[in-house]
């Protein structure tokens, strides 16, 4: 187990290393310049980013400097910010981000592992049919198409909630844009769970479980829910990645602050360091995010802790 713990760590590094070499290539090929953009930077701010990124050296040297500015936990400033610290606007947008997630994500769970267990309990059924219908709607639906719906019904007809706006401490903000982000990953949690536990109620322990008349919702909450949910953890963590890294659409139709937008713009504006420093902050997520996941599966299943 620890050794499968520190290759994890090991491969973690090289995954970083990599995606920082591609990342900053990519942005080095993008047309135009950093400072090409409507509003004129400051010539002292303007300065010291060319002195901190060297962007009179070459390219070779402009990829030692910064990397080491990463290493050392300096990402430097924001040439769209009119030079703000790329550290200050993560820290004020990526909260933002992270609370919608978590939200989305109890959307996508308490939606999706219910409805999965409830189709497989009654395979073949019309709850069955129905479910599986409903979820394969909501794959197919882009949430650019289920976002606009939502705000124009519940939120401008009805008045129910806010159509737009972010308020960290006003929980009625939070639902349109939550359930938004949240439908399409309960369509593929509630397949996943439908599947591990139709595959845990054909097993033998089931069969004689039925056999000496243990009820069924016993059979599938008491006997199967543990191993019939191991497919869905295991898509858990890389969900819950996805739903901050990818929520760039929902936060501009809800226009939430959140560090998608920031992200969106900078890549517009060929803003070097706030595109770096989300694309590493998102894949460290996603990678924190397979190793708790896969934790959690060597917990869930013994025959995998067996052979690790």
């Amino acid at each position: 187990m620890f050794k499968n713990i520190l290759n994890r760590l090991l491969q973690a590094i090289v995954v970083l290393f990599v995606l920082f070499t591609v990342t900053f290539f990519l942005v080095k090929a993008l047309p135009g310049g950093p400072f090409q953009s409507e509003k004129a930077i400051p010539q002292h701010i303007r300065a010291r980013m060319e002195e901190q990124w060297g962007l009179h050296k070459s390219l070779p040297e402009q990829y030692g400097i910064m990397l080491k500015n990463y290493l050392t936990g300096n990402p430097g400033l924001s040439t769209r910010l009119e030079g703000r610290e790329v550290t200050d606007v993560i820290a004020q947008a990526f909260p933002v981000s992270v609370q919608l997630g978590v939200v989305a994500m109890f959307v996508a769970v308490t939606i999706g592992i219910p409805a999965g267990c409830l189709a497989a309990a009654k395979k073949n059924s019309l709850i069955d049919t129905g479910s599986m219908a409903a979820a394969m709607i909501g794959i197919c639906l882009p949430s650019f198409v289920i976002g606009p719906l939502l705000a124009e019904f519940f939120g401008r007809n009805l008045h129910w909630f806010p159509s737009m706006g972010w308020d960290r401490t006003n929980p009625s903000t939070w639902i349109l844009p939550a359930v938004t982000l949240g439908l399409a990953y309960a369509a593929y949690i509630s397949r996943l769970t439908r599947a591990g536990m139709l595959d845990t109620l054909s097993q033998d322990f089931v069969r004689t479980a039925r056999a000496k008349g243990v009820p069924g919702l016993q059979i599938v909450f008491r006997h199967c829910l543990r191993g019939g949910l191991i497919p869905a953890v295991a898509y858990l963590g890389p969900a819950f990645a996805g739903i901050i890294s990818g929520s760039v659409v929902i936060e501009t139709v809800f226009q939430i602050p959140g560090l998608g937008r920031h992200f969106i713009k900078a890549i517009e504006s060929r803003d070097a360091g706030m595109i770096m420093a989300p694309v590493l902050l998102f894949g460290s997520l996603i990678i924190l995010a397979n190793f708790v996941t896969d934790v959690l599966a060597l917990w869930l299943n013994p025959r995998l802790r067996k052979s690790s």
